[in-house]
């Protein structure tokens, strides 16, 4: 089936970033969030995100223009209604997830397919949630969107081999590089980089090191372009965990325990990035 208009539900980091890479490549995009104030701040991020490229001369003001001329919002799931696909980009939880899959199922015309940007839960399980699991697939994306080549795509036991054709040809239009993933807790990325992130914070746990000096062992010793605390801030100690227990509790398997220290910090409200403090501190602007 042909995909003309595309739905991305959720304004935060990832929803934004998905919004932004589809209208930069000529998608006609509704990105759908719940509060007036988070649309606005999605809106305002991918214009800013395009400033920088205007100003890295990527991009031309017309070239902006055009993008942003392509992204239009709804506050509601109603406001999807005429989409081809819609591209589910909330928060890390099954229990949300399945909610806004099975609205998006009474919502869409019969035809529409449902993907969802989850990092690590099952879509075999969110497309159980529907009547039409045939037509739900993953599609998870990397942050920062605009500037991660890749995406997974998740077939679910029930997904047809047309719903992966049609979002595979989607994912190389906008100049993505996918991959035929599994359905399996984490899926390919995830199951070995949470695990990295979750020993790291082990070994700050442990008073191993330090952050700073952790973060420095492995872009000098192993060559990696940015630190796995960091990066644990970047992603969101919130998501990291969540992965984590999706690990843990898919394969009971020990070595996919949270570290206690990851635990706490999240309790006292460190998310990383997004709340200003998670490993390091990220001063307002």
């Amino acid at each position: 089936m042909a995909i003309d208009k595309i739905g991305v539900v959720g304004a935060g980091t990832m929803g934004n970033g998905i919004a932004q890479a589809l209208a930069v490549a000529g998608c006609d995009v509704v990105m759908m969030d719940v509060g007036e104030a988070q649309l606005k701040r999605g809106l305002d991020t991918i214009s800013a995100s395009l400033d920088r490229l205007i100003k890295k001369e990527k991009m031309s003001a017309e070239q902006k223009a055009t993008a942003m001329a392509h992204i239009s919002t709804a506050g509601a799931v109603a406001g999807l209604a005429e989409c081809d696909l819609v591209i589910e980009a909330a928060t890390e939880n099954v229990d949300l997830k399945l909610r806004i899959f099975a609205d998006l199922d009474k919502t869409l015309k019969p035809e529409a397919i449902l993907a969802s940007n989850t990092s690590s839960i099952s879509i075999t399980r969110l497309a159980a949630a529907t009547q039409r699991p045939g037509q739900v697939i993953g599609m998870h994306f990397f942050n920062p969107v605009p500037l991660m080549a890749l995406v997974e795509l998740i077939n679910g036991l029930q997904t047809s081999a047309g719903t992966y054709a049609a979002v595979e040809e989607l994912a190389k239009s906008i100049g993505k590089t996918p991959i035929k993933v599994k359905n399996s807790p984490g899926f390919v990325v995830n199951r070995m980089l949470c695990p990295m992130i979750n020993e790291a914070v082990f070994a700050l746990g442990e008073g191993l090191a330090t952050a700073a000096e952790i973060d420095e062992a492995m872009k000098l010793g192993c060559n990696h372009p940015i630190g796995p605390l960091a990066l644990c801030d970047l992603i969101g100690l919130d998501v990291e965990l969540a992965v984590m227990q999706v690990l843990y509790e898919g394969t009971k398997d020990p070595k996919y325990r949270p570290a206690p220290l990851l635990v706490e910090m999240l309790e006292a409200g460190y998310l990383g990035r997004k709340s200003g403090k998670g490993f390091f501190e990220y001063p307002a602007k």
